[in-house]
């Protein structure tokens, strides 16, 4: 009889997540018998739960995990060091990795977004990091915008300055965004199901931003989302970001490959579901 492989996903909190509906056909299409599944860790519990951790042959990580789950781990992959964050690892021969699919689910969803322009990126968090340092690496011009610029984020900037000393980087409160830009990337959790009334920014700030990005999957269409397209606007929600990572995290774990067409089957999907799970 074949084992059963098994995966997992780590957060905290995780409530409702589609990933284990995007990993379950994923591997239905590489005829794996494997199962994934949500574990819910809270960041005090992190430490403890590692050593089983490294006995799963893979899993993921999400909220608020991506940078602590470091000290963890065996070995980083480039990406994982070039963010300083992680959202995949493989565990062989009892030598964990850490890698970032994040960033192949992003660009695969900006592809057509001319992120070598002004580029205005809302949140820093894990996720954040990976957009800023991908809107350097096109050569944007980039403006960070948080709730409080005093805080960590400070940290963040002159770590980017440092590693794109030949870039522009600044940094802005939320409310005190002005001017025009060519991309708007939301990576901060506003707008996200249950609280999905909200918006990370304001009316003004979304009429002067041409093209959007927002991470955030439930809804399929956020506020920002919606704004954006009543103005006439290219506007790309998360889910395409979230199925592109994990289709990288299978061609690490298992050499699998995957059809655009079937990448894209999974998208329209996973968005079906979540419109029918949440009306």
């Amino acid at each position: 009889m074949i084992d059963t492989e098994k995966y997992v996903l780590i957060g905290h909190p995780l409530g409702h997540s589609m990933s284990p509906f995007i990993h379950e056909k994923l591997f239905e299409i590489a005829g794996r018998r494997a199962e994934y599944i949500c574990m819910d860790i809270a960041p005090e519990e992190l430490a403890g739960k590692s050593g089983d951790l490294k006995k799963l042959s893979g899993y993921n990580i999400t909220i608020p995990h991506k940078t602590e789950i470091i000290q963890y781990l065996d070995e980083l992959d480039e990406t994982a060091e070039r963010y300083n964050a992680v959202n995949c690892v493989y565990t062989k021969d009892g030598i964990s990795r850490g890698y970032n699919t994040d960033c192949v689910g992003f660009l695969r969803s900006v592809e057509r977004f001319p992120l070598s322009g002004k580029v205005l990126l809302v949140g820093a968090g894990g996720a954040g990091r990976m957009m800023a340092v991908e809107a350097l690496r096109h050569g944007a011009e980039l403006t960070i915008a948080v709730r409080n610029p005093d805080g960590k984020v400070k940290n963040l900037l002159e770590e980017l300055k440092e590693k794109y000393p030949d870039s522009t980087v600044k940094l802005t409160a939320i409310s005190e965004i002005s001017g025009k830009y060519d991309v708007l990337l939301n990576s901060t959790p506003v707008g996200m199901y249950p609280n999905s009334n909200n918006c990370p920014v304001s009316d003004e700030v979304i009429e002067n931003c041409d093209y959007f990005f927002d991470a955030i999957y439930n809804p399929v269409k956020t506020v920002l989302v919606k704004k954006a397209e009543a103005l006439g606007k290219t506007a790309v929600g998360g889910m395409a970001m979230l199925v592109g990572q994990a289709v990288a995290a299978h061609e690490i774990w298992n050499g699998d490959s995957y059809t655009e067409e079937q990448i894209s089957e999974i998208i329209r999907s996973a968005e079906k579901k979540v419109n029918e799970d949440f009306r």
